[in-house]
Formats: structure tokens, sequence, C-alpha cells
């Protein structure tokens, strides 16, 4: 600015004044700001975010769906700001990508943390009775629901001219459920603390077992052809190890530490030990080899036996609220709208295959365990359609590797937006159509 002044004063004539009076114009110009710096990302994330969402919330729809939109709005993939913006090459990986984000490395981060914390939170209104009440159940029908659509998905793949590769990883990918996706929207919808939503919960941690699994063996067929049995068998143990130590020894200890603390009545000091037990856990699952989802969920378990487990879920929540809108956010953010027409096509199909095969495999798992018919059919509609964080995982190991076609990426990343948008209203079509079909 004081440069300008001087050249205002340096009596040059008309050229110097118009010279400073376009500088100035240059250095108050919002486009030109320095959008390569991550705390101009999250300044232009909040902001937005929050107009977005306002305005979804005034049209009565999901505010996940809001997040999503913002994040396709701004992302360095968007073709919206060509014309506004110069090509970066600090788009976390997307090099030569435009638009206002371009941290996305750095938004991923945070991301994760949004899905810890929501898990972690979700994790208080659980505690082990309920846990235990549906755990067999759980496991019997997410499995079930998880292998049919991989089969299934795999051959309507081969059908659709994938290769053989390319068809095994999008199978394995569209099998697995968002489990962000799903808890929020139960959230949003004041469905979370339904009895159906608890067996969903269930099934969720058991399809991030799975999951987990599944990349551990693509991973081994991608380097060496093969697939790992001892590598998925170890997964297991590891994960029965875990959850039995979590159900045994520490439901035992961490609620009495937690409500030691407590009694310092200190919020504050509060909040830390929770969030240190949060991290710990999901720091702890990562170790053994297993989802950071999982260790948050069980570390909110245990949060949930000690006596301040509404007190502790109160005081995250504000920090969930803000990570997880950062999350969504970079979800559409990430998403290259403008290869939609390319592979829109295959991309509906599959989103058809593997929908109809998810809500029928979950409900042939509830109707054949003998469970209410209302139950099942809300659970079978809620974990049909979305997919996201575990399904780009997945494709993500095939594409690093080599084995599997480039397009499958941006493929990945539309089905997971398009299933994201469907799945409040696949929830809210559920409630309308299942008092239909349960009345005698």
């Amino acid at each position: 600015m004081q440069n300008i002044f001087l050249q205002l004063g340096t009596g040059n004539g008309e050229s110097s004044i118009e010279d400073g009076v376009w500088n100035l114009v240059d250095k108050i110009n919002p486009l030109q700001m320095p959008h390569d710096t991550f705390v101009t990302d999250l300044a232009v994330i909040m902001i937005l975010a929050g107009i977005v969402t306002l305005a979804f919330f005034k049209i009565r729809q999901p505010l996940i769906i809001g997040y999503l939109f913002a994040g396709m709005l701004i992302g360095p993939l968007s073709p919206l700001w060509t014309s506004f913006l110069p090509e970066s090459g600090t788009g976390g990986g997307h090099g030569g990508s435009i638009g206002i984000l371009s941290d996305i490395a750095a938004l991923n981060v945070f991301a994760e943390i949004g899905v810890i914390l929501l898990l972690f939170v979700i994790g208080i209104e659980f505690p082990f009775a309920k846990i235990r009440s549906i755990g067999k159940v759980a496991i019997l029908v997410g499995s079930l629901g998880l292998f049919l659509t991989l089969i299934v998905v795999f051959y309507a793949s081969t059908l659709l001219g994938l290769g053989f590769m390319d068809s095994l990883f999008i199978s394995a990918a569209l099998s697995i459920s968002s489990t962000a996706i799903i808890v929020k929207v139960l959230e949003e919808t004041g469905k979370i603390k339904k009895e159906s939503s608890i067996l969903v919960l269930g099934i969720l941690i058991v399809e991030d077992v799975i999951a987990v699994i599944l990349i551990a063996s693509l991973e081994s067929i991608a380097l060496a052809g093969t697939v790992s049995i001892e590598g998925a068998v170890a997964v297991v143990v590891v994960a029965t190890i875990l959850i039995v130590g979590t159900f045994t020894i520490g439901i035992r200890t961490v609620p009495k530490l937690i409500d030691k603390v407590a009694s310092a009545e200190n919020r504050e000091i509060l909040l830390l030990s929770v969030l240190g037990v949060c991290f710990g856990y999901a720091l702890l699952a990562n170790i053994v080899g297993l989802s950071v989802a999982i260790g948050a969920f069980l570390a909110g378990v245990l949060v949930a036996e000690s006596k301040s487990a509404e007190v502790s879920k109160i005081l995250s929540s504000p920090i969930k609220d803000m990570f997880v809108a950062i999350f969504f956010v970079s979800v559409g953010a990430l998403m290259d709208v403008s290869q939609l027409e390319n592979y829109i096509f295959i991309a509906i199909a599959l989103i058809a295959v593997a929908l109809g095969m998810k809500l029928g495999g979950n409900l042939l798992g509830n109707i054949m365990l003998k469970q209410p018919k209302p139950k099942s059919l809300r659970s079978a509609f809620t974990l049909a359609a979305p997919r996201g964080e575990f399904s780009i995982v997945i494709v993500k190991v095939g594409v690093d590797a080599g084995v599997v076609s480039a397009f499958l990426f941006p493929l990945i990343g539309i089905i997971a937006i398009i299933t994201a948008f469907i799945t409040p209203f696949l929830v809210k079509a559920g409630d309308f159509v299942i008092p239909k079909l349960t009345r005698k």
C-alpha cells in the first residue's frame, strides 16, 4: 500500500496514477488470494460450507448434501473457476488443477480427523450392552450382504466390458458401505438411537474389518499376483484380539480413569482426556493394521461406560462437527465432475447393481436370522446406497500399483458422490415404504 501512494506522488502523470490504481485493485482482488495456503483453504471451506448448508437447511434437505455440493463448487477439479483462477501445481497431487481449494493433501488429514471424531461421538451412544445384543446378527448379515454384492458386481462389471483386475477392484470397492456417510445421515434424521441403527452400526463395524482384509488381499494380488491367506487370517485375529481386549480389560479400566478425571470438575481437562482416549485408541488400531474408525468407535464405547459419558459427548460434539464438515467438503472437492459424461452410463449401471444387491443381501440375512421385519427393512434401506472412504482407498491401491485402468479413480469418485446424494432420500423412501410393507 505504501508503494502505491509513493507512485501516486511521483508526479509522473496519469500513467503512474493508473498503474497505482490497478496495483491496488490487484491487491484486494479476492480471486488473487494466496490460495496455495491451507489457512485460506480452511477459511473458504468454513465460510462457503456455512452459507450452503444454511441454504440446504432452509429447504429442508440433509446437510451432508450441502457439504458435498460446497466441495464440488470450490474444489481443484471444479470446472467453474477455469476463467477466473490460474493453474496451480500445488493441488495435493492434482498437478495443474484449477480451483479455490488447492491443498487437498492437508485437507485430507483433517478429513480423517473428522471421521475419527464422528465415530467416537457415535460410539458414546452405544454402551457395551447394546453392542453385545447384535454381535452375531451383525457379523452374519454384514458378511452375507458384502460378499453377495462383491460377487454379483464382479460379474456385472465383466459384462460391461471391464477387464478382470478392473472388475475385481471395482466390485470390492462397491461392496463396502460408507460408515461416515451413513452415520451422518442417521444423526441428521434423528434415527441414530433406533434399534435398527444399532444393527446398522454393528454391520458397518464388520464391513470395516472385512474392508481391511480386502485391501491387504488386493495389495497382495497387485504386487505378487496371489492372495495372502496368512495376511487375511492375521487381520481377523488382530481385530478379534482388539475387540475382545476392549470389552474385557478396557471396559474395566478406561471408564474408571475417565470418572477419576471428571471428579476434578474441570471440563477442559475432561475434554482433553476423552480426546486422548479417542485418538490413542485410533492410533492403536492403526498400528495393528486396522481402520482408525474401528479404534475411534471402540474408544467411544469405553467412554459410554463411564458416568461422564453425556458430558463427554457434549464437549466433543462441536469439535466433531467442524472436522466432519471439512471431511465431506473435501470429498466433494475431490470429485472430478467434468468427467461425468464419460462415465455416467457405467456408473449408473454399477450403482443400480450394487444398490440392489446390498439391499437384497442385507434383507436376506436378516430374514434368515428371523429379525423383525421393520428392523430388517430399515437396516437394508440404510446400508444399500452409500460408497465412500474405503471404496476410494481400494481403487487407489489398484491405480497406484498400476494393475487397474486409470479411469477407475474418477469412476469411483462419481459413484461415491451419486450414492452420497441418494442415501438421505433412500432412508426417507424407507420411512414411506416400510409402514406399507409391514402393515397387517
